[in-house]
């Protein structure tokens, strides 16, 4: 039987009123900020049903509010009831926005400060004020009072990941990371980010599905010692040895005692305000401890891939072309004849990738979507939604792996049959700013935020565009999505080479069809255009997958954009033909073909 959303969202209001407070919000998020969270921390879900990774609720004594960004929003209209929510894009109306106009005078608004991060709590009390209304941290959360089947917290293993992979020891990262702080006269710094903690300690767990943290904190401080808080039963064998005497495991409980110490010390502590929840913000004040605020000290190194993860990322590419090719290929002979639907095929290519060396899984939930399912950004294909390949429609596949040199994610979309004049139209579109952004020359100092309207230019042309960002950062055996680097009209992070990040223009025309065209890249300095005083980048493409030639109109592709489609495609069947089955191999051959002019 289904869960009934409105009792709970009934019961979570009761729980509201004992307490004495008028509202709640609850973010898709948990305690470390993460975009990928175990069930233990899926409250959105619990509460309305919701399963995509981006999402806020608001809900007050009388009416209640759902957020979520352009990419989730057909999702959220077929998951989530309009009857116990107002739905909104985040684009049209923030949260925030949205308790401004509906919060009174006097209206208490908790909020748990784990979830939130300092600058979100900050916003979050200025925007109440405004209406005379108060936020009000809790100790405890609401939601878990009225969830009485609650998950427990991840156990998994957690496991040294090797030099051979990950390019320099811990020891190496955590001098650098130490040096900055000094330059900084700072004495510590708190890494609230899974991700970089597994980074920094070059260990790898499995705590988040698809992704391979072990969810944790630490302090790392400015001699290069680290707290590292986690819980001692994930602690593996070898995991001591690797870690070494300058890395003392502590459990979580004791984190507020060496916080404590920390503030009382008159040490400055270093905090990103923007990944630090804000209880920890909120007891260092309490304990007046001095306070620094600044961008994540670890963020940019380890976007930044050594030699040794981008040879990795090269590598894992090459294998998951192989895989992603095979799938291509068997999917051409067979989606006819087998009367394949959405999983099957999702299946298929499990099993093309699982045959691959150092492969430890999925990168993210696979996007296996035909026909008007492509246009639900980030379609997710049940056994209820689970649609057959049909001919005359466009099927679109977004996946990715993780292995132990490398994570990847590529989508591409192909035809079933014949394509309309208008797919080819739309398709040859997205495919010209994918083109652009991949040939780009750009100086030293630039943004994602400047490049982002290369790939869309050619959408806007004709009055259409897509709701998400170009492209995300894509981390080395970590998160398929990763900061801070980005392609999108707000990122502001400087491209500098070593980065790896998406680049994946799309259109999608609801109830129809979805296009988009993904792959992954390096950002890499042009020496033979580097000035004397002026360095230049450009991206090497890492993806080596062909793209669907029967969708593209090449009436519509200037010179440029054949050179460069015959030239990639060239890459593609030189790098992957010699290892691939002749059968295969002859597939491939004609799937990379030169477009003449």
């Amino acid at each position: 039987m289904p869960p009934d959303y409105s009792k709970r969202l009934s019961a979570l209001r009761r729980e509201l009123s004992l307490a004495g407070f008028d509202g709640l919000i609850v973010p898709r998020t948990d305690e470390y900020q993460n975009e990928y969270i175990p069930p233990a921390a899926e409250r959105v879900a619990f509460l309305c049903g919701f399963t995509g990774s981006a999402a806020t609720l608001v809900i007050l004594r009388d009416r209640a509010a759902f957020f979520t960004d352009g990419r989730y929003t057909l999702q959220a209209a077929k998951q989530v009831s309009s009857d116990d929510y107002a739905l909104f894009d985040t684009a049209a109306k923030t949260p925030l926005a949205w308790l401004e106009e509906n919060a009174t005078r006097g209206m208490r608004i908790a909020y748990d400060p784990w979830l939130h991060a300092v600058k979100n709590a900050e916003q979050i009390k200025m925007s109440l004020a405004k209406c005379g209304a108060s936020a009000v941290s809790i100790a405890r959360n609401i939601v878990d009072g009225i969830w009485t089947d609650k998950p427990a917290p991840p156990m998994a293993s957690i496991y040294p990941h090797d030099i051979i992979f990950a390019g320099k020891t811990s020891a190496e990262k955590r001098r650098e990371i130490a040096a900055l702080l000094r330059k900084k006269n700072i004495a510590a710094t708190i890494i609230n980010s899974p991700a970089e903690i597994a980074w920094l300690l070059n260990i790898r767990g499995g705590d988040v599905e698809n992704t391979p943290l072990p969810l944790s904190r630490a302090i790392l401080n400015a001699d290069g010692v680290v707290e590292w808080f986690v819980d001692p039963q994930k602690m593996t064998k070898d995991l001591l040895p690797h870690l070494g005497e300058t890395v003392n495991v502590l459990p979580p409980e004791e984190f507020p005692v060496v916080l404590d110490y920390l503030a009382r010390s008159g040490k400055t502590i270093f905090i990103d305000p923007h990944q630090t929840p804000s209880w920890i913000v909120d007891y260092l004040t309490v304990a007046q401890g001095k306070i620094d605020f600044g961008e994540d000290v670890c963020a940019l190194p380890r976007a930044i891939k050594n030699d040794i993860e981008l040879k990795g990322m090269r590598a894992a590419h090459c294998r998951d072309g192989v895989a992603m090719v095979g799938f291509l290929a068997w999917l051409d002979a067979h989606w006819k004849s087998e009367r394949l639907t959405e999983l099957d095929v999702e299946r298929k290519l499990a099993t093309f990738r699982e045959a691959n060396i150092h492969y430890r899984g999925p990168s993210f939930e696979t996007i296996s979507a035909t026909g008007a399912h492509g246009a639900i950004v980030h379609y997710r294909a049940t056994e209820e939604t689970n649609a057959p390949l049909t001919e005359g429609q466009l099927y679109l596949v977004d996946s990715g792996g993780q292995y132990l040199d490398g994570t990847t994610d590529v989508t591409r979309t192909v035809i079933l049959g014949e394509p309309t004049s208008e797919m080819r139209e739309n398709y040859t579109r997205v495919l010209k700013g994918h083109i652009a952004l991949a040939s780009v020359r750009f100086p030293d100092g630039t943004t994602g935020a400047e490049l982002d309207v290369l790939a869309r230019q050619h959408l806007w042309a004709a009055g259409r565009d897509y709701s998400h960002g170009t492209g995300h950062g894509v981390g080395c055996y970590l998160s398929v999505h990763e900061g801070p680097t980005g392609i999108s009209k707000r990122n502001n992070t400087l491209l500098k080479p070593g980065m790896v990040l998406s680049n994946e223009p799309g259109y999608y025309k609801e109830g129809h069809y979805g296009i988009r065209i993904e792959n992954v890249q390096a950002v890499v300095e042009i020496p033979e255009v580097s000035g004397e005083k002026q360095k230049t980048y450009g991206f090497e493409p890492l993806t080596v997958v062909p793209m669907d030639q029967r969708l593209i109109n090449a009436e519509m592709l200037t010179e440029m954009e054949r050179d460069w489609l015959n030239s990639y495609h060239q890459r593609v069947y030189n790098t992957l033909s010699p290892i691939l089955d002749r059968p295969i191999a002859l597939w491939l051959e004609a799937a990379t073909k030169s477009i003449e002019k």
